[in-house]
């Protein structure tokens, strides 16, 4: 059986807090470029897709379209207004003082 020692739990401390900060300045250095890289290629994959949908519509608007070119064939333009629409109650209200 093996018994733990103090140097041996010194020497796993010293190593986990040498990955921690190591990792740390990696990041530290490396990590804009990273995040530049990635933003990248986010950009040009929205730049991409936009251009997409410049050139054609998608299948969404396409049916909505068809809907309302189904909509208008039947129904006439009328240009009077109804007058007579009721929108609500009228309170008449009082300053109090």
């Amino acid at each position: 059986m093996q018994e733990a020692s103090l140097i041996g739990a010194i020497k796993i401390i010293l190593i986990i807090l040498l990955i921690y900060f190591g990792i740390k300045i990696i990041f530290k250095w490396f990590g804009p470029l990273i995040l530049k890289y990635f933003m990248k290629k986010l950009g040009e994959k929205a730049f991409q897709n936009f251009n997409q949908g410049e050139n054609a519509q998608s299948p969404f608007q396409q049916n909505r379209t068809q809907q309302k070119t189904k909509e208008n064939i039947g129904k006439k333009k009328s240009n009077s207004r109804n007058e007579n629409k009721e929108v609500g109650e009228y309170i008449d209200f009082e300053e109090i003082e």
